[in-house]
């Protein structure tokens, strides 16, 4: 049986402390979406505005580079995706990939701005939330980079 939108953010890390008719003003904006293992979801620079929640499989946040990608986070189950996309003309800071085949809810970047402003508590409590998101990411960059980069990492060999 295949669950409702309204089912799946009332589970959904990202939604749990939304209040009730928030998250029934979520599942009626939100398309079910789903993508093929290996399928490239965006590229880093487009400029594409929706917002994923993912429900299922696995996505990597990739960085294009010349001659490889360098992947930066593994998202899981219970994540979410794209925040740039309430950022009005500005492209992706990074790809995203499916590792698996994936199924998630979207919901276009547009069409939450509008409720935002017919419900400015809840843009509050949906923004406040979704500052942890790209803290979190901020975070896992940096963790990344000092990886990369760190004189331990290059002493042995990596």
């Amino acid at each position: 049986m295949t669950q409702t939108p309204l089912q799946i953010l009332r589970q959904h890390p990202f939604a749990t402390e939304f209040r009730p008719e928030h998250l029934e003003r979520l599942a009626e904006i939100a398309k079910a979406v789903h993508f093929d293992a290996g399928q490239v979801i965006f590229h880093e620079g487009e400029a594409f505005s929706v917002f994923y929640l993912l429900n299922d499989g696995m996505v990597a946040l990739e960085l294009e580079m010349p001659e490889h990608l360098m992947r930066v986070q593994t998202l899981f189950p219970g994540d979410e995706f794209n925040w740039s996309a309430f950022i009005p003309h500005a492209g992706k800071h990074f790809q995203a990939r499916a590792l698996s085949p994936v199924s998630a809810l979207a919901f276009e970047g547009e069409e939450l701005l509008a409720s935002f402003k017919k419900d400015p508590e809840f843009g509050l409590a949906f923004m406040l939330r979704l500052m942890g998101v790209v803290s979190e990411r901020l975070r896992a960059t940096r963790v990344q980079l000092l990886d990369m980069y760190s004189p331990v990492a290059k002493r042995a060999g990596t």
